[in-house]
């Protein structure tokens, strides 16, 4: 499981949210030069001892009763590292025997074109190796595909292309997993820039009712744990409807 550094860090936000409710260990760094190099204080903390660890930039952390390896990503690409860094990953994908990938990805709301504009503003992607292992899953759920939009709108609308604004790395991770054989799934939202909380607790929200990682109840965002770290954000770090 892993963010795609896209508009709003919705991704990463979401991410966030399962790492501090499953208290999830790190088990390591994801070391690159793709990334922007940072540093600082444990974005988990719980109490004043752990509050002192140092994180960085990208790093990995495990719920083994869950079978679930997480990658967090904090910080941006540096400008043309994009592909390095998805080669990379998968590499480490493969070596590391990940069963599937799970990225958490947003894109620019004010870019839907009208078939994207009805409906649900989350979407879903799935390569044609996942597709068959779990495609009749998410008709179940009754979750929307990501629409391919007209490649030369007015021009020409029946050439149809994956267009993902404001996404990052996530269609070229999506492509490449595709013609690698790698499973991938990638959970979206459409959102524009701003206090990005409330979408990160509806893409997670979105990703639990697939991957059953909490027990869902009447509200569901109440359950998930707000990290430490939040409180420093737009004031108390909350989304309104848990002031």
């Amino acid at each position: 499981l892993q963010p795609a550094v896209s508009v709003g860090n919705v991704g990463q936000l979401a991410i966030d949210l399962v790492i501090s409710t499953l208290d999830m260990t790190k088990v390591g760094y994801f070391y690159t030069d793709c990334l922007v190099p940072m540093v600082g204080n444990n974005p988990y903390a719980t109490a004043e001892e752990n509050s002192v660890e140092l994180s960085i930039n990208a790093e990995v952390y495990s719920l083994p009763s869950k079978k679930l390896v997480v990658l967090q990503i904090r910080s941006p690409f540096i400008k043309n590292k994009y592909r390095p860094f998805c080669e990379t990953l998968l590499s480490w994908v493969k070596s590391s025997k990940c069963a599937r990938v799970v990225l958490l990805s947003s894109s620019h709301a004010y870019q839907r074109d009208d078939e994207q504009l009805l409906g649900t503003p989350l979407r879903y992607l799935l390569t044609p190796d996942l597709e068959k292992a779990v495609g009749g899953h998410m008709k179940e759920l009754n979750w929307k595909e990501m629409e391919k939009v007209a490649a030369y709108p007015g021009i020409n609308d029946t050439d149809k292309v994956l267009h993902i604004p404001g996404g990052g790395i996530t269609k070229l991770l999506f492509t490449e997993s595709c013609s690698e054989g790698i499973q991938m799934a990638v959970l979206l939202k459409f959102c524009s820039e701003g206090d990005n909380i409330p979408d990160a607790f509806v893409l997670v929200n979105y990703l639990n009712e697939w991957l059953q990682l909490i027990k869902s109840e009447v509200n569901p965002s109440s359950q998930w744990k707000i990290p430490s770290s939040w409180r420093l954000l737009f004031g108390n770090g909350l989304p309104p409807a848990l002031f």
